[in-house]
């Protein structure tokens, strides 16, 4: 992880920092409403690597701010993947969020082991998807 510093601020982060995320995805979000969702979000943590000055990862959490939060977002840019951030950021987040009583995410079957490697629990759950709204409310 070396040249990788971590944030919870958003301060000199611009658009053109946040580029090549939402990898796969049909119609990903701008990198616009992703400095949009960072802004609405709860919780957040950037990896940002020391050298360019680029967002190379984030995770952002919402919350009811009583009992429950919510981490829909975990990214990591290829590149940057394999190196230990991904596990750091989650090990920043969970720490913000340990005083709620329940923290969940829904992740694809591939990346479970990922995330019970870390200490978090296979559930069952229930999701819908509107993917012609995948890249944000207009």
């Amino acid at each position: 992880m070396e040249n990788v510093s971590f944030t919870t601020s958003l301060e000199g982060i611009e658009e053109s920092k946040l580029q090549g995320f939402f990898v796969g995805w049909l119609n990903a979000p701008t990198p616009e409403k992703h400095l949009q969702l960072l802004k609405n979000s709860n919780y957040f943590v950037l990896a940002i690597d020391t050298e360019s000055k680029k967002v190379v990862g984030f995770i952002a959490a919402i919350t009811d701010e009583i009992l429950a939060a919510y981490i829909p977002f975990l990214e990591v840019l290829p590149s940057y993947q394999k190196k230990g951030i991904g596990k750091e950021l989650v090990a920043r987040m969970l720490e913000m969020l340990k005083g709620y009583y329940m923290i969940d995410l829904l992740c694809d079957p591939e990346l479970q082991p990922f995330y019970e490697n870390i200490g978090l629990k296979k559930a069952t759950g229930m999701m819908r998807r509107n993917y012609e709204k995948q890249g944000g409310i207009q």
